[in-house]
């Protein structure tokens, strides 16, 4: 270099902005020590994806840019089986799988899916935020993958029917009432005496359309994005199930990151859990006002008639061995007796 063009480029450098400059030299926009990937099955405008677009911002924030967090929302990345595989082999490095998704994987990971277990949050929360969750996130470890310590919420199932409202066990006697393809709700609808079909999704609002089935059940938000008030008159408040999500990461990626910047992320992410909580309880309020000004009836059942039909059929025994007496005994210890 002349001296000439030496001088020039010292002429251009103090000409730039204080701002601009860091030991006398221009900033340079570098890239993300670890770009992150998290998939899921919910659109943008879900608040698990609005929470987790917050978290990323932290992320990335108090990180320095460091870390990128990716969110890849609306089943982009696959259906939940193939993102389930994807998180297993590294393809992707989060995913938020329903409990009852990630029970293919985890068995016990079903267990907050016993019908009739939870009657509040209040419930939920002591249960999932302290020993039984503890033992799912450890199973779940067991796979290799990493599991956040708070739960993300999917809410509780309520039961629709064009025939009437469920105030009690009695009226689920032969109701042809449309189930996911699970076992563990074929199992307790069976339990109740009723006649449940396992039809995909996409066949609900037809068959009860043309009654081959006269109910169905699902969390409130569902019903209202799938306009089944068309085709429903009454909503019993049965809070048959509840299911959350577990924010879980690939375990090779998790060990891969320093202590400082795990912090950073778990505190980020379990944060964004809890606010995403608090969005799903006022959502479930607004959406029950909503389909109540489109004419769906609401009743409130009382859970102890349903939980004495499942002891009397055997289905609590049944799921107590088939989930073991020290995961039961933790159900238990929230929820009171059950078997």
């Amino acid at each position: 270099m002349t001296e000439l063009s030496r001088r020039s480029l010292i002429k251009g450098l103090t000409a730039l902005p204080a701002a601009g400059m860091v030991s006398g030299f221009p900033l340079i926009a570098r890239a993300a020590e670890f770009s992150l990937k998290y998939g899921n099955n919910l659109p943008l405008s879900h608040p698990l994806n609005i929470r987790a677009q917050e978290a990323a911002d932290r992320i990335r924030k108090e990180s320095n840019g460091r870390v990128e967090l990716a969110i890849y929302p609306n089943n982009q990345l696959g259906g939940d089986t193939d993102m389930l595989a994807q998180v297993r082999s590294g393809g992707i490095d989060f995913f938020t799988p329903s409990a009852l998704v990630i029970a293919t994987l985890v068995p016990a990971a079903a267990i907050n899916a016993v019908g009739f277990a939870f009657t509040n949050y209040d419930q939920v929360w002591k249960a999932m935020d302290g020993q039984l969750g503890a033992m799912v996130r450890a199973e779940i470890a067991k796979r290799k993958l990493y599991a956040f310590e708070k739960m993300w919420d999917n809410g509780f199932r309520q039961t629709t029917s064009s025939k009437g409202a469920v105030q009690s066990a009695k009226d689920m006697d032969g109701l042809k009432i449309r189930v996911p393809v699970s076992p563990m709700p074929i199992a307790m609808f069976k339990g109740l005496g009723a006649a449940p079909a396992s039809l995909q999704f996409s066949e609900v609002y037809s068959s009860l359309q043309t009654r081959i089935v006269d109910a169905q059940e699902n969390p409130l938000p569902i019903i209202q994005v799938a306009k089944l008030y068309e085709v429903q008159k009454f909503c019993s408040l049965t809070n048959h199930i509840w299911d959350g999500y577990w924010f879980i990461a690939n375990g090779r990626m998790w060990e891969s990151l320093p202590a400082d910047l795990k912090k950073i992320v778990a505190t980020a992410i379990n944060d964004a859990g809890m606010a995403q909580r608090a969005d799903i309880s006022q959502l479930n309020a607004s959406v029950q006002a909503d389909l109540a000004s489109k004419g769906l009836q609401f009743n409130q059942p009382d859970a102890e008639s349903f939980r004495a039909a499942l002891r009397s059929s055997g289905f609590y025994k049944d799921w107590q061995g088939r989930f073991g007496k020290d995961v039961w005994s933790l159900l238990e210890g929230a929820v009171g007796k059950l078997a």
